[in-house]
């Protein structure tokens, strides 16, 4: 049986690295209620009751805080949702995502 020869050349990829990370930082308000703060740091970011507290304490003390740190994909869609969650109850929560260092 003859050998066939095929044009096609398999390209290798050496060059796998994990995807960058982000982190969501959310950002101190004179009208969020720390409670609302507290719902959204466990129904959105899944964060247990008493870290939900902790983290809503250092954004109304110091100004702000890292909330989690994610792909690109999932930080945006937690940012989304939970900016969504917040317009629809009258609240002006900042989040942001920002490059990790």
């Amino acid at each position: 049986m003859p050998q066939e020869q095929s044009s096609i050349r398999e390209r290798q990829r050496n060059d796998i690295r994990e995807p960058r990370r982000y982190k969501v930082i959310i950002f101190n308000d004179d009208f969020t209620t720390m409670d609302f703060v507290v719902m959204i740091l466990t129904d959105v970011f899944f964060k247990s009751q008493a870290e939900a507290e902790k983290l809503m304490l250092d954004v109304h003390e110091k100004g702000q805080a890292i909330v989690g740190i994610y792909t690109f994909d999932i930080a945006t869609s937690k940012v989304k949702k939970a900016t969504k969650l917040a317009r629809d109850n009258g609240f002006p929560l900042k989040l942001v995502v920002s490059p990790e260092d």
